[in-house]
């Protein structure tokens, strides 16, 4: 089974001091080429005859299958722990840290110098807590798949070069000073209690679950067939002027002014609304369509998902 691309939780035009054009190039081009190979990976895995395939292939392609796992696992935390609210932690995660650490200040000491110790090269730093010792560690994984055995990420920070480079070139400590003041508190501590408690998180998406909507692969699909999709490009238009390129089959639509379009649309068939990301805009857009009577359902994670599922676009910079 293809493992579907998550659409970003985090809101890239909110983070003051990561870029946007850093966080997306980020996600489109490293986040979605792990997801691509961890298909083809895959694909392979189940084509395999066990009885003729050289032992040493089938431990190579395992390997290989680990390793992107928990790349495509890291790359989901790191984007679900940025956040541009600017709040510190609240009283229970501080207290985790006095509890483990001494403080928030020596916590924050130990992890950037952890970070600081991979500048120039590559790997992850990651807040864990530990069920075997039921305490948390602050740890260097150097390659995608090193972990504590049996630890859960609670705080994840990327310290491969491309999740900096494009906007920081060498200065990884300007980097990781972003990051600090961008940590989604409140993703870590729901993370902590979780793992400590078995309680259940919330999904990034719950209030847009009555609202349907369809992933990229599903559009994907659908596309493929002989039905002519009615796919509405609903980016606000700054984002349009900066970035033209559109879906398949997709016309641009001003959002601001559903009632002056909706009219050219067909109420036979299925409308695919989508935007930058798959937040605000274009559930609002899908949302005005269904009470127009239109079966509208918005496209989750938008462009940026759809760019990340289908691979770099002709003449784009990777990061």
């Amino acid at each position: 089974m293809h493992y579907h691309i998550r659409p970003i939780p985090c809101k890239p035009y909110s983070l003051n001091w990561l870029p946007e054009r850093l966080i997306v190039s980020h996600y489109e081009n490293n986040y979605g080429a792990v997801v691509r190979s961890l298909n083809a990976l895959r694909d392979r895995l189940a084509g395999l005859d066990p009885t003729t395939t050289s032992a040493v292939e089938i431990r190579a392609l395992k390997r290989e299958e680990l390793s992107t796992m928990a790349s495509v696992v890291l790359h989901e935390l790191y984007f679900a722990n940025l956040s541009g609210d600017g709040k510190g932690p609240a009283a229970l995660m501080t207290a985790a840290l006095e509890e483990h650490f001494g403080g928030v200040d020596p916590w924050r000491r130990d992890f950037v110098g952890a970070a600081q110790s991979l500048a120039g090269g590559s790997g992850w730093v990651l807040l864990s807590y530990s069920s075997h010792e039921r305490r948390l560690y602050n740890q260097i994984a150097l390659e995608d798949a090193q972990a504590i055995p049996g630890a859960v990420p609670i705080l994840v920070l990327d310290m491969y070069e491309h999740a900096y480079h494009l906007e920081f070139a060498a200065n990884a400590a300007a980097y990781i000073d972003a990051f600090m003041r961008l940590i989604d508190w409140t993703v870590v501590t729901e993370r902590l209690t979780q793992t400590t408690a078995g309680q259940q998180r919330r999904g990034s998406h719950a209030s847009d679950e009555a609202l349907p909507s369809i992933s990229v692969e599903e559009l994907s699909a659908f596309m493929g067939t002989d039905q002519r999709p009615q796919v509405v490009d609903a980016r606000p238009r700054n984002y349009v002027s900066r970035n033209p390129d559109t879906m398949p089959s997709a016309v641009w639509r001003d959002p601001e002014r559903v009632d002056d379009w909706c009219g050219q649309l067909s109420s036979e068939a299925p409308v695919f609304v989508y935007c930058a990301y798959g937040f605000e805009v274009g559930c609002n857009v899908a949302t005005v369509l269904r009470r127009r009577g239109f079966d509208a359902r918005y496209v989750r994670g938008g462009l940026a998902a759809w760019y990340g599922a289908e691979g770099p676009r002709a003449g784009r910079v990777a990061g």
